[in-house]
């Protein structure tokens, strides 16, 4: 059985803790591990602060949407804006890349989603914003009811 939610939020700092706990908490009916939960809520937390800070620059007046998806055992998660896009995406998915260094960012975002899903797909454009979709196994994931 497939189970799936959307949300939508303002593009604030703030919200990015909203975000991971709430996919968390989505999940959880899969009975991940803690290191799985813990990753999940990560490159949660990695994806929706690029759409903040990168995409929106902080604009309060947009939004980051994440579409999570659960089927057999494996979670599928889109988190996308309608921000500014990114240029060159293979340049912004080197370790150690960022275009706000003033913000002691660490440009580590990609590389730790790469790190700790199963696979991650970016795909962006100059003023079109940029979509991130991050899938994962989960080991011993429970079967959802039908």
């Amino acid at each position: 059985m497939k189970n799936e939610m959307n949300i939508q939020f303002s593009a604030v700092s703030q919200n990015e803790s909203f975000a991971r706990v709430t996919v968390a908490s989505f999940i959880a009916q899969l009975d991940p591990t803690m290191d799985e939960l813990t990753e999940i809520k990560t490159v949660v937390s990695e994806a929706v602060t690029n759409a903040i800070i990168h995409g929106y620059d902080n604009n309060p007046n947009c939004f980051v949407y994440i579409s999570v998806k659960m089927e057999d055992g494996f979670v599928d998660m889109e988190i996308r804006d309608d921000g500014i896009g990114i240029q060159d995406v293979e340049e912004a998915r080197q370790p150690l890349f960022t275009t706000k260094p003033e913000l002691e960012r660490s440009g580590m975002g990609f590389t730790i989603m790469e790190n700790f899903m199963d696979e991650i797909e970016v795909s962006s454009h100059p003023g079109a914003g940029t979509t991130v979709r991050l899938k994962k196994h989960l080991a011993n994931s429970k079967a959802l009811c039908n």
